[in-house]
């Protein structure tokens, strides 16, 4: 059944009436208001979750151009309906979107032609820890986390923008998945770029029902009459898909060159996706039946169909709904979560709900290119492992320290 997301998420996860960052962004308003009104921005990947988050958080302030680049077509034909159907939303003069990957030449023509911009941000990121199944999907991994982001680092110094923002993640702190390394090394990539434009980052915890997450699969779980499943030993930070928008605003638009932003979060509200299933199952009227493997949670609903068809059509559903929980065992998995890590320079006064991290090591361009010159080089090699490739990215970040299973996200329900 239909239900109000925000309003769940409000109640049942963060736990929040109001945006955490509704202070700072109320204290910054004229701030943000004379950088962005009537400006030109490009948004790559901006049909997801988090790009599109922080498209609705960018237009409150009136930029006069937005031009929008995401490979899912059909993700930005549901932006359009979204931003032209939310009451509000005032669409700015030019508003544009393009079907293309951000490394494809046809791109570097929209830059081109349709720029300069004052404000670029870039949410084309592989986010899933799931994503680093073999070499294939780690080679995308790879090359569009951290390849292809320095290359549109590198067509941006001929026409700097006055704010540049890219989305980092948690998992880059201390990691230990290929996901969080590449992010890792994007951020040393951004920090080296960040002596000639201002470029700014955030690392920040999941959100909660963004697309592809394991509660946003709820939602299409219950709709095909299909069991829950979720970990239960698992605890996270979450942040609405409101608030993440508004976190990436903030630092793209008050951030000095080089910093990183992360939420102030207390350790106390995080979750496990066990506890938000049940949650979501009480929300829809259900009790939570836990079945102890997943063959059990897929025949309970196969049998309580067979009942229903055999039913009269106006007798209620039956209360309980099958889930199935278990313990994490999956590569990649991080017991805890952390924002930053022992050495970093960090600042918890500047912002009420952020925390910045500053000062991070800046190494030169070259040294950049090296890095980014191996990786490419490394994944070109005939036949390369996934090992081989870890191997690698250990030597490039010595913190690396990545948790291998022989298990991955695939093999569960």
């Amino acid at each position: 059944m239909p239900f109000d997301i925000s309003s769940f998420i409000s109640r049942n996860i963060t736990h929040r009436e109001q945006s955490l960052f509704a202070p700072d962004l109320l204290k910054n308003h004229e701030t943000l208001l004379r950088e962005i009104q009537g400006k030109s921005a490009m948004v790559i990947g901006g049909a997801g979750t988090i790009g599109s988050s922080y498209i609705k958080a960018l237009l409150r302030y009136e930029p006069a151009r937005l031009i929008v680049a995401d490979i899912s077509e059909n993700g930005l034909t549901e932006l359009t309906r979204d931003l032209r159907s939310s009451y509000g939303v005032k669409m700015p003069d030019v508003y544009k979107t393009y079907p293309v990957n951000f490394g494809d030449p046809v791109f570097e023509r929209i830059l081109s032609n349709e720029g300069p911009f004052e404000i670029v941000a870039n949410f084309a990121a592989h986010k899933h820890v799931r994503s680093e199944k073999d070499e294939y999907s780690i080679t995308a991994l790879l090359e569009n986390n951290v390849i292809k982001a320095e290359k549109l680092l590198n067509l941006l110094t001929s026409s700097p923008p006055h704010h540049f923002f890219c989305v980092s993640t948690d998992k880059a702190a201390n990691p230990v998945n290929i996901m969080g390394a590449s992010k890792k090394i994007m951020e040393e990539v951004i920090m080296a770029y960040s002596r000639i434009f201002p470029i700014t980052t955030a690392r920040f915890a999941n959100v909660a029902f963004s697309q592809g997450s394991l509660p946003d699969g709820f939602m299409y779980r219950m709709l095909k009459q299909q069991p829950l499943s979720a970990p239960s030993d698992v605890k996270r930070f979450f942040v609405s898909p409101g608030e993440s928008g508004e976190i990436c605003l903030l630092a793209c638009i008050l951030g000095k060159s080089g910093e990183i932003f992360f939420p102030k979060l207390a350790e106390e509200s995080m979750m496990t996706f066990s506890e938000i299933a049940i949650a979501f199952l009480h929300e829809q009227g259900f009790e939570p039946l836990v079945c102890a493997s997943e063959e059990e949670a897929r025949a309970f609903l196969k049998d309580r169909n067979t009942v229903r068809a055999t039913r009269d059509t106006k007798e209620s559903l039956l209360p309980d709904y099958p889930v199935y929980f278990f313990k994490s065992d999956t590569s990649g998995e991080k017991a805890y979560e952390e924002f930053s890590t022992e050495g970093e320079d960090v600042d918890l006064e500047l912002y009420e709900s952020l925390g910045v991290i500053k000062n991070a090591p800046r190494r030169p361009i070259e040294d950049i290119r090296q890095v980014t010159g191996l990786l490419e080089e490394t994944l070109r090699i005939p036949g390369i492992s996934k090992s081989e490739i870890v191997k690698v990215l250990s030597q490039l970040i010595p913190s690396f320290e990545h948790i291998e299973t022989g298990k991955g996200l695939d093999q569960k329900m």
